[in-house]
Formats: C-alpha cells, structure tokens, sequence
C-alpha cells in the first residue's frame, strides 16, 4: 500500500508545481503584454507629439505671412481691417485632427520690462513714468493703493540691478527669510508669471493682472496701439494719463474709433481726455498707429496628443519679414 500512497502524493505534486509555472507565465506573460501595451502607446504618443510640432512650425508660418501681409497693406498703420484680432482660425489635418489659431496685439498690455529705463546688464535706473502708469493700471483694475505701490515698487526692484529698495520695493533681503529663500532676478523679465514670486504679490492679485500684463524684450514705454484697443481695455488708456482720463469716457472714446483707424496721432487725443489736452514728453510717444509686437496662440490636436504653444512674433524691422522671437509651452501659455 505505501508505493501505490506515495506516487499519488507524487501526482499531487506534479500537477500543483505545472499549475504554479502556469500561473507564474500568465503573470509574467500578463506584465510582458502590459509593458508592451504601454511602450506602443509611448511610442505613438512621442509620433503624435513630433506631429504636433510640426504642424505648430506650419502654424507659425503661416501667421508670419498673414502678418507680413497685414503690415504690407500699410505701414503707416495696423488697424482691424480683416477681423484679424483673436479670431479663431481652426484647420483640419489628417486623421480627425485640428489646428486653431489666434492672433492677437502684443503691445496693448503693460510692459513690465519698461519699469527700469536701461535694460542692460547692470542697468539699474527705474523709470519713474512707467512705475506711475503700473500704479494706475493697478488702481482701475480694483487694487488697492497701498497694495499697488508695494507691487509696483517691488517689481521695479526685482528688474533693477542695484540692491537698493525704492519706496515700497524689495530686494534680496525681503526674500532671505522665505523658505526655501531666493534672490531677486537683477534682469529683465522674460516671462510675466515671474511676478508671481515677488513681494506683495498674492494670488488673487495675480488672477487680476495677468491679462493686462506682457514681458516684452525691451524696455521701452508700453507700446499701445489706438487702432486696435478694444473698449474693455479702456484702463490701459487711463494709465498713459493718470488722473486726467475717466473711465466711461476712455471706453466711449475707444468705441468711437473710426472703421479705418485714425491714421494721425492727434486724431486718437482729440476728446480722450477729460481736459483735452494731450499728452506732452514721453507718454505722447507711447501711443502708435502701428503694431511690433504679435502674439500667436497655438492648440494642435493630433490623435490622443494636444499642444498648446504662445509664440512673440517681431514685426518691428521694416526691411526683414516677421520672425518668432519667444514660445512658451503649456495651456496656460
């Protein structure tokens, strides 16, 4: 009786260690098949992503012409004609996809790069026009006024060169006891989210000014241009006069604007202030006819795969077509 007992003990065995190596290549077979799952998918996300950036070069090559074209017509002045100004643009592409596209004026926004005249390396001297006409944004925007020097101030500081605080302002000492701490740029801006680190500067006053706000690469004065202002960013009009423009007026005074632009300067300040007078020094430059800076706005969707880029576009030379000079990638671009 013990043989015939133990060989099916044996059986027994036999068949638990065939069923546990089935079990262990099901298992193993299972993550195989998973990691080639998942290396297909990286491979056709990475192939619809390189689509992507090539269909956003196309994008991009295309406003550059629409651009060039724009300015071709007149280069005395950019104005509305075409209904050019954030319109969307959809193109289809292959496979489902879809490209949109929105061009809209660069310089109607506050450049925070104009707070510090010299822009160099080194440069250190804040300009006094630039930090009143960011305080008088600030103010028709809602902020409040003590907040608005202490934002004004500090971004100016963080601009600057020196180590010396402006009233208001901040430099690296007002940074060392955060955690972890940090130092001021000492630099131009290249992006306007860096504001959001600086002192004074909370969320919600964030939320407010991002849309009015730009990092252009100079630091000349904001350059609005009155042909393509729109009636809601009637406090960018106020802040090149502070005190002597109203709200309700500066809207209706956009609003008035005639269909082809006003084709002389003089022609935008007659009735935009409450006085009538113009501006006289460097804020009577500021306003143009014309636009240099563009900015283009870029969802592709390929597949599975959506890409979002901002494009500056440079149209400032007159004896060189447009060219892309800054992107930045990501929804909130």
């Amino acid at each position: 009786m013990t043989p015939r007992i133990l060989r099916c003990h044996e059986r027994g065995a036999a068949l638990l260690t065939v069923l546990l190596i089935v079990a262990v290549m099901a298992v193993v077979s299972a993550g195989a098949i998973e990691r080639l799952t998942l290396a297909t998918r990286l491979a056709q996300s990475s192939n619809a992503m390189d689509q992507a950036r090539q269909f956003q070069l196309a994008a991009e090559a295309l406003a550059l012409r629409r651009i060039d074209t724009l300015i071709a017509g007149s280069r005395s002045q950019v104005t509305l004609e075409g209904n050019w100004l954030d319109r969307p643009y959809t193109l289809p592409l292959p496979n489902g996809g879809s490209a949109e596209l929105r061009l809209s004026d660069s310089g109607n926004c506050f450049n925070l790069n104009s707070l510090v005249a010299d822009s160099t390396v080194g440069g250190s001297s804040q300009r006094p026009l630039a930090i009143e006409q960011f305080m008088t944004l600030m103010l028709a925007l809602g902020l409040p006024r003590e907040g608005a020097a202490r934002i004004a101030g500090s971004a100016g500081d963080w601009i600057d060169a020196d180590q010396n605080a402006a009233s208001g302002g901040a430099e690296d000492a007002a940074y060392a006891s955060a955690r972890p701490s940090y130092r001021t740029g000492n630099r131009p801006l290249t992006d306007v989210s860096e504001i959001r680190v600086m002192a004074g500067v909370t969320p919600s006053h964030w939320s407010r000014l991002a849309p009015w706000l730009c990092a252009l690469p100079t630091s000349d004065l904001s350059p609005i241009n009155a042909n393509t202002l729109q009636p809601e960013q009637a406090p960018l009009v106020q802040m090149l006069l502070p005190g002597k423009i109203d709200p309700a007026r500066a809207r209706a005074h956009i609003a008035s604007r005639p269909a082809n632009g006003y084709g002389r300067i003089e022609r935008f300040w007659q009735g935009a202030t409450n006085d009538g007078t113009p501006p006289t020094g460097d804020a009577a430059s500021q306003v143009k006819l014309t636009t240099r800076w563009f900015r283009l706005r870029t969802r592709i969707t390929v597949d599975n795969v959506t890409l979002s880029v901002s494009s500056l576009i440079d149209a400032g030379d007159a004896n060189q077509p447009a060219r892309i000079v800054r992107r930045a990638w990501g929804p909130e671009a």
